[in-house]
């Protein structure tokens, strides 16, 4: 069939001895196809198309709306196989913002009790999670523990050293940055671990009396331009494996990565920044410099205000966001009262980690669901 290589259709056969028929995985292995397999194709009575393969005489049926579902490219542009199944967790399946391209009075997200009974409520939602890269839930109730909850309505919690979930609030004696009442620059959670929870939820249960504004940064949208302004900075960034680390008394933990991860066609899939967790790189000395260079050409492209979407998360609030694409930031605060100390301060958010490929799976059997 044209456009369809011989081994492709027979490799795709829909028939019971191919596919199961209850589970719909395939039994047939690339090692069963004959290696010089030919397929000889009619047109059926229904509008169907049949095919029937040499030299094993094997038959195959293929609806026409099937095939046209998966055409092939004809370019020969991908040899990775991504012009034809673009991945949706790669800037070609993102829609990429700066902060002036949202409403912060209107942010994509949705009042709590809409989105647990209304599933064209939760499918809006998770996609916007999945094209914006966040979602606000407004009016989940101030309560510790929620956030597990949240991340249940659509998919798992990820438990990790912190717990199944964690409090970001002032604490004596900080094992973290984050449990200050100090700025905290755009950043990415978690870089130290392979794989990185690639979901973040941020549940506010009280917010501070002065600061403490939530900043979010679209880091695809922030890397591409990058690669438009310096593509000399943009090609060390996603070729230098950069350490980072995490340490206390009961946990180490090490990952080495690039700053910006790439497909093997060259399209943005990731992220990967925290100046608090970055270990010393190590490489040659005129290289090392190179790579600070470009890692600073990064850092102050990441800073300017146009990238950074700023506003308050109040009591009831809880933001998803995907922890691959978005650094999210904090201002500075401090304590309601004037006896409050001016280092500490009332702010409390609850947090959980969680995985995108479960909301991906929950957000397309919902709109199965909403056809």
């Amino acid at each position: 069939m044209p456009g369809f290589p011989a081994v492709w259709l027979r490799h795709n056969c829909p028939c019971p001895d191919c596919r199961d028929p209850v589970t719909g995985q395939r039994l047939v292995a690339i090692s069963d196809i004959p290696i010089d397999v030919v397929a000889a194709v009619t047109d059926a009575d229904d509008g169907s198309i049949e095919v029937v393969f040499t030299p094993d005489g094997h038959r195959a049926v293929f609806g026409r709306g099937w095939l046209a579902a998966h055409a092939l490219p004809d370019d020969g542009s991908s040899l990775d196989g991504s012009a034809g199944n673009p991945d949706p967790r790669t800037e070609d399946g993102k829609r990429l913002w700066r902060a002036a391209d949202l409403d912060v009075a209107g942010l994509p997200g949705a009042g709590w009790p809409d989105y647990v009974v209304d599933d064209a409520v939760r499918e809006r939602c998770l996609d916007a999670v999945a094209r914006l890269g966040f979602a606000l839930l407004r009016g989940v109730p101030a309560e510790p523990g929620m956030v597990t909850r949240v991340a249940e309505t659509f998919g798992f919690v990820r438990e990790t050293n912190y717990g199944r979930l964690f409090d970001v609030r002032v604490v004596a004696d900080p094992a973290n940055l984050a449990f200050t009442s100090l700025q905290i620059p755009p950043h990415t959670d978690n870089p130290y671990r392979d794989p990185v929870p690639t979901l973040q939820l941020l549940h506010c249960l009280r917010d501070a009396a002065v600061g403490g504004e939530t900043g979010l940064v679209d880091g695809f949208a922030a890397a591409s331009a990058l690669r438009a302004e310096d593509p000399w900075s943009f090609r060390l960034l996603t070729t230098t494996a950069w350490p980072f680390a995490y340490a206390d008394k009961e946990t180490e933990l090490r990952s080495v990565q690039p700053l910006i991860s790439l497909t093997p066609a060259g399209r943005i899939a990731g992220v990967r920044l925290n100046n608090r967790s970055m270990e010393p790189l190590r490489c040659p000395p005129r290289e090392a410099e190179a790579a600070y260079a470009a890692y600073r050409r990064w850092d102050a492209l990441l800073a300017r205000p146009e990238f950074r979407l700023t506003f308050r998360l109040t009591p009831g609030d809880c933001l998803i966001f995907d922890n691959t694409r978005i650094l999210h930031a904090r201002t500075a605060f401090r304590a309601a009262g004037p006896s409050a100390p001016s280092a500490g301060g009332e702010r409390h958010l609850q947090g959980c980690y969680a995985d995108i490929d479960g909301l991906l799976s929950t957000l397309a059997v919902l709109r199965r669901a909403c056809r």
